[in-house]
Parts: structure tokens; sequence; C-alpha cells
């Protein structure tokens, strides 16, 4: 059955095959991995059942998030090369398989091979499926690649508002002792190991040289080239590193709100006159959670009338001015400061669905998925970045007596002089040079 799948024919489209069969089946890769942000539901049923601290607790996410960035680092050209539903079918497999990894270690008290399933393991998993859809959703949509990579990638920012329930109902169904976790994983790894393999069944490639019967009519503009560069070359280009900062910085500061969302609107309002509640302060947590997933459609497809370039501007200027207004009139009230951090983790959102489309403008659609992997040791370097900024200098301020908006002044500069970076890096991009394209016989697939 698996080789029927993954036989060229079945891989190729036929002729007629509608193109809007495709971002589903991205959709049920990315909704699935995204569960990953819902892992802090099991972290308190963890401690309680396995004796561990918070610390230990959150081994198999960092792992699992470090494994996402190797994995599509060092695993983008072979998804180039092997096509989506090879990719999909491991990232099915790895995912699925570390959680029935994590069942089998709760039950045996061997936290160890929690670690390693649901860390390691499920991590290949989470890199090869976040990349595998990028390269064949910007082929079947080369009229609109930023609307194509926003629809998947906003699925890998939703999935933990499904995870997340679904997951606290279950361990309330089955409890939080050592047999009601390990029975959670073994569902998990079941459900998402069936509901992504209807991803699997569904990808297509084009065929050689397919192009859309009605596309728009597209504005000429300088970034994006007709031309191809391979992977190789393109981490040999400065459009690579200069886009390697453009997004290291506008997830740097994202990130860094989203991490410490509950505890820093507490702590910026507790000293005020309208103190935020910890349920408010969870309700806060799921309007980012909804401004990000929406954000990677929405500003995504915005992209593709105004340009990449033009759309990071819009992200990282638009960032320096929403943390600004933080920083002067953030502790006026409380919805100012709830709208601007919503906005801010929409372009946070955003970012990471628009720098496919960006790359595929630079340097074409013939390796832009491993181009694409490679870039997002961006994301694991920001992902350690922006939440150990915040984390540590609130530590060091609440030591010196500092509370409110203090505890967070220094971070918000630091984290508009992030934001001017990017913003700086984004105006250096200019078109790739052609001693970096491909021959013009061969490159494009």
């Amino acid at each position: 059955m698996v080789a029927d799948l993954l036989a060229p024919a079945r891989i190729v489209a036929p002729a007629g095959w509608n193109r809007w069969l495709v971002p589903p089946a991205a959709l049920a890769v990315h909704l699935s991995i995204g569960q990953v942000y819902a892992w802090s539901v099991f972290k308190p049923p963890l401690e309680g059942a396995l004796g561990l601290s918070g610390t230990l607790s959150a081994l198999p996410f960092q792992l699992g998030i470090v494994m996402l960035g190797l994995s599509a680092a060092l695993g983008g050209t072979l998804v180039e090369r092997r096509g989506p539903r090879w990719a999909m079918t491991v990232s099915t497999t790895c995912f699925s398989l570390g959680f029935l990894l994590s069942s089998l270690g709760v039950s045996l008290g061997q936290y160890w091979l929690v670690v390693f399933g649901y860390g390691f393991v499920g991590g290949i998993g989470l890199g090869i499926g976040y990349i595998s859809p990028v390269s064949t959703l910007i082929k079947w949509f080369p009229d609109r690649p930023g609307m194509a990579t926003g629809i998947a990638i906003m699925g890998f920012g939703g999935g933990a508002l499904i995870a997340s329930p679904w997951s606290t109902q279950m361990l309330e169904a089955f409890g939080t002792g050592r047999s009601g976790i390990a029975l959670t994983f073994l569902v998990h790894g079941l459900v998402y190991g069936v509901f992504m393999s209807l991803g699997v069944a569904l990808v297509r490639v084009p065929p050689q040289d397919w192009r859309p019967a009605a596309a728009p009519k597209q504005v000429a503009r300088p970034l994006i080239t007709t031309a191809n560069v391979a992977a190789r070359n393109a981490v040999r280009t400065p459009q690579f590193w200069l886009l390697w900062v453009v997004l290291c910085c506008n997830v740097t500061a994202g990130i860094g709100i989203l991490e410490k969302a509950s505890p820093m609107i507490v702590g910026f309002f507790a000293e005020s006159s309208t103190p935020v509640a910890t349920g408010a302060a969870a309700g806060f947590v799921a309007l980012l959670s909804l401004t990000n997933m929406a954000g990677r459609f929405i500003w995504s497809s915005t992209s593709d009338i105004f340009g990449r370039k033009n759309i990071y501007r819009f992200y990282l200027g638009g960032g320096v001015l929403l943390y600004l207004a933080i920083m002067l009139f953030g502790a006026t009230g409380v919805p100012v400061f709830v709208l601007c951090a919503m906005l801010i983790l929409s372009f946070y959102g955003g970012g990471f669905a628009t720098i496919p489309a960006y790359l595929k403008d630079l340097f074409g659609s013939y390796e832009v998925g491993a181009i694409h992997g490679r870039l997002l040791t961006a994301w694991s370097v920001a992902g350690v970045l922006g939440p150990l900024i915040v984390n540590a200098i609130a530590d060091v301020r609440k030591a010196a007596g500092a509370i409110g908006p203090d505890l967070y002044t220094t971070s918000l500069y630091i984290m508009i002089g992030l934001l001017v970076v990017g913003f700086v890096a984004n105006e250096l991009v200019r078109p790739v040079n052609p001693r970096f394209h491909e021959p013009a016989t061969g490159g494009a697939r």
C-alpha cells in the first residue's frame, strides 16, 4: 500500500486535476504537527505522575523544536528530490511514532523514552512535515504563492487551537495518572496518523511546465526572478543571509511576547487601577494564538498584491511603531496593550508564511523547499533569543525591585532595535547575481 502511494504515477497529477485539493493536503499535515504548541497541556500531568520538575517536563518540547530546525535544514534537499508524498509519509510515520513511543515510556515510567519519542523522533516529523508542502504549493500556485503557503502555514499556527482542548478533554476522561496520560498519547498517535495520511493520499505535483489556465495578470517587479538557484548556491548569496536576519529579527520580536504572554500582561498592570486576572490572561493568550494564525494567511496573501519586500517593511516598521506604542501608551489601558500585542503577533505569523514566497521570488521554485529548510535555522536561534531576552531582563529588573511596565522597558527597547536591524536588512535585498543561476536548460522542475 505504501509503495503504491509513493509510485511516481500516483504523485504527478493527471490532466484536469484540481489544484485546490493540494492546500487541504498540506493543512492535514500542518494542523497535526501544530500540536507541538499545545505541549504545555501535558506538563502538569507529567510532573505529577512522574515526579518531574518544570524544566524536565519541557524537554520533549525543546528537543522537538531543535529537531524541527535541524531536520528541516538537513533534510530539505532530500525532500525536494523525493517529493511531497515521500516527505509527508516520513513526517506522518515519525510524528505518530513519537506519540506511540511516548505512550510506552509513560506506561513503563521511563521518561527518557518520552523525550526520545516526542522530542527526537517526533521532532524529525515536525521538521520534514513543516517543509513538505512548500515547494509543491508554490509550483501549483505560481500566481499566488503567498496565499498558498499562507494557507498551509496557517495550519501550523492553528494546530494548538484544536489540540489543546482535545488533549485536555482526553486527560479529564482518561485521568492524569500514568495510564491516563499513556492512553492519551496512544490516541494522539493513532488519530494523527490517520489524519495526516489523508494529506499523503491527496497531494500531487503538477506536470512538467504546468501553468494555471487563467492566472491573473502579474505586475512586473524587479525582485521576482524567472531563473532558478540551487540550495547549495543560495546559501552563498548575500540575499539568503539578509533574509535570515530579517526572519530572525521578526520572529524574535514576536516570540518574546508569545512565550511570556500571560505573566507579562498580569505583571504589566499589576500596580494599575485595572489589574488583569489570571483567567483574563489566559484569554489574552488565546487571542494572540488567533491573530498569529490569521496573520499567516491575511498578510501573506496581501504580499501577492504589494510584494514581499513591501510587506516586510510593513511587518518590521509597523512592529517598531507598535512596540513604541506599548512603551508610551500601553500602561494607560489594557485595550491598547492587547491591540498592539495582537498586531505584533499577526506580523510574527505573517513573517513565517511570507518567507517561502520571498525565497521563491529571489531564487525561483527549483529547490525553494530546501532553501526554506536551511533558512528555518533562523527560527531556532530566535526561539532561544526572544524568550531569553524577555525573561532574563525581567528577572534582573524584578530582583532590583522594579514592578509593572518597568520590568519590560529594556526588553521593548531591544525588540525595537532588532526590528530596525531587520528593516535595514530587508532594504538591502537585491536581485540575485546571475552567476548563481542554474543553466537555462536545467534546474526548473
